[in-house]
């Protein structure tokens, strides 16, 4: 696990972008091209510091090209391997080794605004009280979506196939309890980590999975611990539209597994072994509603919302195995409950 780095990586970068990536070699060059395109803030000195988290496609192959570039215009880069699977191992592994005051954390199928690293800066240094800073995330719609994803009517589709995140259009202090972002899109302070702890390695993806949470619970807990969270939406990301998201077996896979993370994390004020009623409830009404729907929007929806019942019974039967009464309560802004 020998950090590989560019000729010209500063010692000691004001801004370090993050970024974990597994197997998207082409995600990730799109990824690192949009930080490139990026205006830059002057009197900045930036880096770009990657893990290749259990990567066997070109990515190793694609950062040890990108770090030995001579070419002093582009942003230096230095990257680690970390053959252990899982996101939260990665985050784990790095966040020690970043050298930056701030540190942006950027998904590796993420496309970044141009003026993200200006917005991010421009917070850090107006916003000195702050220790989290979270943008916009939007999905990078390219028109071959299907007009479902768009509904917002009574039937409209949560979680959303693609991540959204969206606290409007100015920026302002992240009240506790109002908002929680995840870590597709957040920056922290250097020393926050090393005072909140490490992220749980039980939750999160591993590889590619559904899995979630992860980021979600770090950031409960930063906040509970007193960070202040600043939102910042020229600070804005767009996601990938994978074409194989479009479809309703992946929207009620991620219903289910979302669900079943954000129950995991949650307390329990009362211990039991059993669902509660009405959990239980929600399964049944949810069902029959499906069963019995006036055409496929309704039908769409509510079986998206059994899928995410259900999930709340897995983590439930998670939350009852591996209990953890010291973890703030969990929720995702991705998949509100009804």
């Amino acid at each position: 696990m020998n950090a590989q780095q560019s000729r010209h990586y500063p010692s000691r970068p004001a801004l370090e972008v993050l970024i974990c990536t597994h197997q998207r070699a082409r995600l990730l060059a799109r990824a690192l091209d949009s930080l490139e395109a990026a205006t830059r803030p002057t009197d900045c000195p930036l880096g770009v510091f990657v893990v290749a988290n259990a990567c066997s496609d070109d990515t190793p192959r694609l950062l040890a090209e990108r770090a030995a570039t001579t070419d002093t215009a582009r942003l230096p880069l230095r990257w680690i391997v970390d053959p252990v699977p899982g996101k939260s191992h990665a985050l784990n592994l790095a966040l020690p080794q970043a050298r930056a005051p701030l540190i942006a954390f950027v998904d590796d199928d993420h496309r970044l605004d141009p003026g993200y690293l200006l917005a991010l800066v421009e917070a850090a240094r107006t916003q000195p009280e702050a220790e989290l800073f979270c943008g916009r995330i939007l999905p990078d719609w390219d028109g071959s979506e299907p007009a479902w994803v768009h509904d917002q009517g009574p039937y409209r589709i949560y979680p959303l196939p693609v991540p959204r995140f969206d606290l409007g259009a100015e920026p302002h202090p992240v009240v506790p309890g109002s908002a929680t972002p995840g870590g597709g899109n957040l920056a922290i302070r250097q020393g926050l980590f090393a005072r909140i702890g490490p992220f749980r390695l039980e939750l999160g993806p591993h590889g590619h999975n559904l899995g979630g949470a992860e980021d979600i619970e770090w950031v409960k807990r930063a906040v509970a611990s007193g960070a202040p969270l600043h939102y910042v939406p020229g600070m804005c990301q767009y996601h990938y539209v994978e074409a194989d998201r479009m479809t309703l077996g992946y929207v009620l896979r991620k219903a289910y597994e979302r669900s079943a993370s954000t129950l995991r994390i949650a307390p329990s004020a009362h211990p039991r072994r059993w669902p509660p009623r009405y959990m239980l409830r929600k399964v049944v009404g949810y069902g029959l509603r499906a069963l019995f729907a006036l055409g496929w929007p309704a039908r769409r929806f509510y079986l998206t919302r059994l899928a995410a019942a259900l999930g709340e019974i897995k983590g439930f039967s998670q939350q009852v195995r591996d209990p953890r009464p010291e973890s703030p309560s969990g929720s995702d802004p991705d998949a509100p409950t009804r």
